[in-house]
């Protein structure tokens, strides 16, 4: 998986790779071995009630929150936390691409980028021209997609900084 972001000086495809090429998507136990990933601690919705620092990949979640600003270069784990305490992004959407073949990376970022796109005003109750919050988004690379991962999970964030609660239906 890779990420994108939207904000307009990160446009030019900040780039960061996520998790190892040729795992499968099932047996995160075996995941964890490779990765030292867990998973966050979570209620019977499924919302992290306990983060974790250290939450592999493949295990996030729409709704979950994410302290993933100075994510750099290849990782493997993402620090979650509950919602309600401050974090820097949000997963509001994922999206699960079709075929066997990897696109390239090119055709992976422009679905991306549309999906996320539209998903964004069912998400917060704005078009995301008249928001001030951007989207991001983490997707595929050959490698992880040689293992069975499709799946592009959009994330919204403040530019300005972290955010306490949940950003769905914020109307801005």
């Amino acid at each position: 998986m890779t990420i994108v972001s939207s904000a307009p000086w990160a446009r030019a495809l900040t780039i960061v790779t996520i998790a190892a090429a040729g795992i499968a998507l099932s047996g995160c136990s075996i995941l964890d071995q490779f990765t030292g990933g867990g998973t966050a601690t979570r209620d019977d919705d499924g919302q992290v009630v306990e983060g974790n620092d250290n939450t592999d990949v493949f295990t996030l979640q729409v709704g979950d929150c994410l302290n993933d600003a100075t994510a750099s270069e290849t990782v493997e784990t993402i620090p979650t936390v509950p919602c309600d305490e401050p974090h820097d992004s949000e997963i509001y959407a994922s999206i699960i691409m079709e075929g066997d073949t990897f696109p390239g990376s090119e055709a992976v970022i422009a679905e991306a980028d549309a999906a996320c796109l539209e998903a964004f005003p069912g998400f917060t109750g704005t078009e995301y021209a008249d928001s001030i919050y951007y989207y991001s988004y983490y997707f595929p690379t050959e490698g992880s997609w040689a293992g069975g991962d499709r799946e592009i999970l959009c994330t919204i964030y403040d530019e300005a900084g972290q955010v306490t609660g949940s950003l769905q239906n914020i109307g801005r």
